[in-house]
């Protein structure tokens, strides 16, 4: 059986992630920074919870390896785990855009690189998948600087690494969401609604005519994708960005 990670699984897209992947066949290991949220995901599905904070590079290689161990692999690892905050872009911190980066673009990276060197050590020519928005593919997106510099980081560093994890058979792509109806998108609502001056339901309208196939994204549209590329289906791609934005953003 193929054993894979998911992080930031406690909710929202990580576990609808982590859902899939099980449905089809995957051990999987959800990871989450809240322990609890991680252990009602693998709960509906008999999976392993563990606890994670992506920004702790010794933490991540210390779950990549306990997993191997464990289940005898690491075939998937798919980097969910991120945050956003919603704010003009005069008024973002350097502490606000530090806490963006070390978890959107470092946590990827610090997982990335625990990831790889476990499959590469076991000669496992296993698949990264990375979620970066598509936030990162463009910068028309308003109150969220931070997070747009950050998927674009992810978008980059997913080229780089598919490049040169290329030589030991492991693959590296990012998918690029449109507007998920999550727990972080019920937050944005209110954010934006307030920047605005409109009501939260004005601002989910914007959206949904923002989208042409006419209505939000749901996490299993995310998790379809995801599951597509950690299939074998999916082994002659690397280095790419795949949007699933039902048309919101086009390239």
């Amino acid at each position: 059986m193929s054993v894979a990670v998911v992080t930031g699984a406690g909710s929202g897209i990580g576990r609808a992630i982590a859902s899939g992947l099980a449905g089809r066949g995957f051990d999987v290991v959800v990871t989450d920074l809240n322990l609890d949220a991680a252990g009602e995901t693998a709960a509906a599905f008999g999976g392993e919870a563990m606890g994670l904070d992506v920004t702790d590079p010794e933490a991540s290689a210390a779950v990549a390896e306990a997993v191997a161990d464990r289940h005898g692999g690491l075939d998937v690892w798919v980097s969910n785990a991120g945050i956003s905050k919603m704010q003009r872009f005069l008024d973002v911190s350097p502490a606000d855009l530090r806490q963006t980066l070390a978890v959107n673009l470092e946590g990827i990276f610090f997982c990335g690189q625990a990831a790889a060197r476990v499959m590469a050590a076991r000669s496992i020519r296993g698949t990264i998948v990375n979620l970066a928005s598509m936030a990162g593919k463009q910068g028309r997106v308003p109150f969220l600087a931070d997070y747009v510099a950050s998927k674009f980081g992810v978008v980059g560093l997913t080229q780089a690494m598919a490049f040169e994890l290329a030589p030991y058979g492991i693959t590296v792509n990012s998918v690029c969401p449109g507007y998920v109806a999550t727990p972080m998108q019920d937050r944005e609502l209110g954010w934006e609604a307030a920047l605005r001056g409109v009501s939260p339901d004005e601002v989910r309208q914007l959206w949904i005519a923002d989208t042409p196939l006419g209505r939000l994204e749901s996490p299993e549209d995310v998790a379809r994708v995801v599951a597509f590329l950690a299939g074998p289906d999916a082994r002659f791609i690397t280095g790419e960005a795949l949007a699933v934005n039902g048309g919101a953003f086009m390239d």
